[in-house]
């Protein structure tokens, strides 16, 4: 696939973008409501009962156009369709990036190198469920002939972070007499602390690495089999106790596990876009197949929504534009997910991973170092416990933090006025952040002069709001999809490969390096710089 040629800063979109940006880059949201009052109504997309206001933003008319014009000549349109057909757009790995092959229906064909990918897809699906279906049941026997109770989920990365958001999320549908753990930390404390109330012939390990090799992943694997077989005493144990999410049968094999009890993936599947693959094992272990299926109609339809509906009304688009936006006219350096709804309490960490792997890169597509800043740092909490944490700083705090928050019509657990309150704050927040409260507000109160400045709020702080009916598998689909693919938007704009991600590896490969000089008897060589050097002496001194 071509690389963009045109550089960002000589698109026309993008100059126009900075002379408009003077004009309005200043103006308070009070003045844009003012001007346009009903920008509240206007300012709004839908799609498949996820609903986004975007209204308190700053913009107007002409910056959303001039948003969209810009997504046209980065060849957004053209990009959706190469990731769509297979084409290896993620050029340093010359991959082609198809998790929406991981939902698209049985009645689909996406074709990869002269083969459609959707029948393995479904073949490996339908294992997983058969598989989910004896382990739930009861059908599925340890060593000792006691059925499973316990799941513990080993991987790192998109095999930790996916899996373990997704049961939080999706709790409320899981089947309560079996208890899930996940195990990421190399740190033994991880793994001690997750079997620690477990018995070894009730429990099942998932053990999530694609090549069986990686070293946080399996040095958890090995710990969990010799904590197993400290109690079971008997080596062929391991395969009723241990399944593998890979593709590497020989080493599979070799750990003991039956190669029947392996489900694999695709190279074309980064880890962060894996939770709806084989990596999802664990949800669906929870969940049970049923619902995981409605998941992932989920992902489905906003992969549909994304591919065919115009920018202007386009949610995954609108939300990657704004970011782009802020992210480069306004020098906001990191956005904030805010999600009202305490089953999403690990949403944000996910996010974490799947923007700012994706996007924190330095060099577009064409090896050239870019000329602006891309991949914001996205991070946040769930409400309302953060508005008794972090939202002082983004109220009255120097930076500007753009905000998304998420909320739903309904509550999966009615209690009282308990989220009627909870909704209210989500609104109440997202005015208080765009209209403030000026100083005459403030005096008008009886504030003395002194104390006046102090409560004072700017506003003019920016926040999408994005609403549902009520959190269910099918809509967490929705809402991960709605990010992976603003994601995507934003690399384009910025030309840059969103789905390698090559500064993870040279910590690992320097750790590997450290490790044996931490373990060896002889002396370290000393050939790290003086703080390294001093650093391992003092640890090999003091361990």
């Amino acid at each position: 696939m071509a690389t963009q040629q045109v550089a960002l800063g000589d698109r026309p979109a993008w100059k126009a973008l900075q002379a408009h940006f003077e004009q309005v880059g200043k103006k308070h949201l009070r003045e844009l409501f003012a001007e346009d009052p009903s920008r509240g109504e206007r300012y709004t997309a839908e799609t498949g009962g996820i609903f986004l206001d975007y209204s308190k933003n700053r913009v107007t008319d002409e910056t959303l156009k001039l948003l969209v014009q810009l997504a046209e000549e980065s060849g957004l349109r053209e990009k959706i369709e190469a990731m769509f057909t297979g084409e290896k757009i993620n050029i340093t790995e010359n991959r082609a990036v198809l998790h929406v092959a991981l939902r698209a229906p049985k009645s689909e064909s996406i074709v990869l190198d002269g083969e459609d990918v959707v029948p393995a897809v479904h073949a490996v699906l339908d294992k997983m469920s058969g598989f989910a279906d004896r382990v739930r049941s009861g059908e599925w026997k340890g060593h000792t002939g006691k059925r499973i109770k316990n799941i513990v989920n080993i991987g790192i990365g998109g095999s930790d972070l996916g899996p373990v958001m997704a049961y939080e999320a999706l709790k409320h549908y899981s089947q309560r007499d079996l208890t899930f753990r996940f195990v990421s930390n190399v740190d033994g404390t991880d793994f001690a602390e997750a079997v620690q109330d477990l018995s070894a012939d009730e429990t099942l390990f998932l053990v999530a690495s694609k090549t069986f090799t990686t070293l946080e992943t399996m040095t958890n694997a090995h710990s969990a089999r010799e904590w197993s077989l400290a109690s079971l005493k008997d080596d062929a144990a391991v395969a009723k106790h241990f399944v593998a999410i890979s593709t590497n049968a020989k080493e599979v094999s070799k750990f003991g596990i039956d190669t029947e009890n392996m489900f694999g993936f695709w190279d074309w599947v980064g880890g962060r876009y894996s939770m709806d693959s084989a990596i999802g094992l664990s949800t669906m272990l929870a969940i049970g197949p049923k619902h995981f299926r409605e998941m992932l109609a989920g992902f489905h339809e906003i992969d549909v929504h994304f591919r065919t509906t115009p920018f202007e009304k386009n949610l995954p688009a609108l939300l990657g534009l704004l970011t782009v936006w802020y992210t480069d006219f306004f020098d906001a350096q990191t956005v904030a997910i805010l999600p009202y709804e305490q089953y999403l309490k690990r949403f944000p960490a996910y996010l974490q991973q799947l923007t700012m792997e994706s996007n924190g890169k330095h060099v577009t597509l064409d090896g050239q170092h870019v000329a602006t800043e891309t991949g914001p740092v996205y991070w946040g909490e769930p409400g309302t416990n953060g508005q008794h944490s972090f939202y002082q700083l983004i109220h009255q705090g120097t930076r500007l933090i753009p905000c998304d928050f998420i909320g739903f019509y309904k509550t999966l657990n009615s209690l009282g006025r308990h989220h009627d309150m909870l909704m209210a704050n989500v609104f109440a927040q997202a005015e208080a952040l765009a209209f403030g409260k000026t100083a005459e507000q403030v005096k008008a109160e009886g504030t003395p002069d002194w104390l006046v400045p102090h409560r004072v709020f700017e506003g003019n702080r920016p926040s999408n709001t994005i609403l549902a009916d009520h959190l269910t598998p099918e809509v967490l689909g929705k809402l991960v999809a709605l990010y992976e693919h603003a994601v995507f938007t934003q690399g384009v704009i910025w030309n840059i490969d969103s789905f390698d991600q090559w500064g993870v590896e040279l910590g690992k490969v320097l750790a590997t390096r450290i490790l044996g000089e931490l373990e060896s008897a002889g002396k370290p060589d000393g050939s790290h710089d003086s703080s390294t050097n001093s650093l391992i002496e003092r640890y090999r001194k003091n361990k």
